[in-house]
């Protein structure tokens, strides 16, 4: 009983961190909520009863079987989309498709590695040369569908968005440049990894893992750009609802009482034990 109870503590704590980072980030734009699905651990089957034609009629399953408690057998990602808020900022840009990312270029350490997000607050971060690097939030570079920086000339007019995202950059003297922002459709978001910063990104282990980078997510591009749905002036909210997250952590927390209630009752019985003469 308190191996059982001990194990399942344990994994009901995953839970519990991943419903608290769910709520932390209830108001972090694009984010997508995990949920925890519970898988039993090994257990042991015991049939103690040698002749079943004894146990016709028996209304309790025949033999023992013991357990060892549960696991987290899946944090799944929910791809669901979150609901849009209007800013009137021209470098904010929601998708309308749940499965679609833009592509960053993040820093991890001295290395750097293309992350995707929901995120669409961009800002244009001047380099010091007469020119302008689209980035997000955290100063990472957004990349077009090339994986390039996309740069822009310091005289800029006005941004405006058409079909395909691609981006019109309208410069003072009446140009207009053009720049394809570069978006990813993930097929199989349960193998992406949270790498902090409101990004995902591949995990490193692709080949013991069995799948290719081609059957997790594909970069669009060519004819495949029409499907990219993108609205300018607005944020995708997250899919984090509050009641239902905190609804899960009381059910969790309940959860976690019963089991240290367990571990409680199996000391006292074996004090008890110990304590026979």
């Amino acid at each position: 009983m308190m191996i059982t109870a001990t194990n399942t503590l344990n994994q009901l704590q995953k839970q519990m961190d991943m419903v608290g980072n769910n709520l932390a980030n209830a108001d972090t734009n694009g984010y997508k909520r995990r949920e925890a699905t519970f898988s039993e651990l090994l257990v042991q089957q015991v049939n103690n009863q040698g002749n079943v034609a004894e146990e016709i009629g028996r209304l309790t399953p025949n033999g023992i079987r013991q357990g060892v408690g549960a696991k987290v057998g899946q944090a799944q990602l929910i791809l669901e989309q979150g609901s849009l808020k209007s800013t009137g900022r021209e470098l904010d840009f929601a998708l309308s498709s749940p499965n679609q990312f833009f592509k960053v270029l993040a820093q991890d350490g001295e290395a750097h590695s293309i992350r995707y997000t929901r995120d669409g607050a961009f800002y244009a971060s001047p380099t010091g040369n007469s020119e302008m690097m689209i980035v997000n939030g955290q100063g990472f570079p957004i990349l077009d569908e090339n994986d390039n920086f996309i740069t822009v000339p310091e005289d800029i007019e006005n941004f405006s968005l058409q079909d395909g995202g691609v981006l019109n950059v309208q410069l003072q003297n009446g140009q207009v440049a053009t720049y394809s922002l570069g978006v990813v459709s993930i097929e199989r978001p349960q193998f992406m990894e949270q790498m902090g910063g409101n990004l995902l990104g591949l995990p490193t282990n692709l080949n013991q893992l069995g799948v290719t980078e081609a059957e997790i997510l594909t970069n669009l591009e060519g004819q495949q750009r029409n499907n990219i749905g993108l609205q300018q002036g607005y944020l995708e909210s997250s899919n984090v609802d509050i009641g239902k997250e905190m609804t899960d952590m009381l059910n969790v927390h309940r959860a976690y009482q019963f089991q240290s209630r367990s571990i409680s009752m199996a000391d006292q019985m074996m004090g008890l034990i110990n304590g026979i003469r």
